[in-house]
């Protein structure tokens, strides 16, 4: 009897169609377009796993700098009062309590105003 890789391709297939499933059209449905697919989805997948981080602290700083603005100091000089006073907290932290605990994000900003003054 002949040998042939079938079971191993038709495992090999499966799970790139398994890796498809709902993609759309051929993607879905044709081994040569849904490994393309899903060779890129998992590139994208990579790369975006990192930009994610990048656009959460970009965030968090616009959010700190709105919350800044309207206390009347710009990010940078509250940023670097806080550094002056050794304020250890990050920018998600401090995102997180301008919007939910605004008596202490106000509290910080008065510290960082007196550090900035005071230099």
């Amino acid at each position: 009897m002949r040998a042939t890789n079938s079971p191993a391709r038709k495992k090999r297939h499966n799970k790139v169609f398994k890796a498809a499933k709902g993609y759309r059209g051929g993607r879905g449905r044709l081994y040569r377009t849904a490994k393309e697919a899903v060779r890129r989805a998992g590139a994208y997948a990579f790369r975006d796993r990192r930009v994610k981080k990048r656009e959460y602290r970009s965030l968090w700083i616009i959010r700190i700098n709105a919350a800044c603005r309207a206390a009347g100091i710009t990010y940078s000089r509250f940023i670097n009062g806080l550094n002056k006073a050794e304020v250890t907290l990050d920018r998600r932290q401090l995102s997180e309590l301008a919007i939910n605990d605004p008596a202490a994000f106000a509290a910080l900003i008065d510290l960082a105003k007196s550090k900035v003054l005071t230099a």
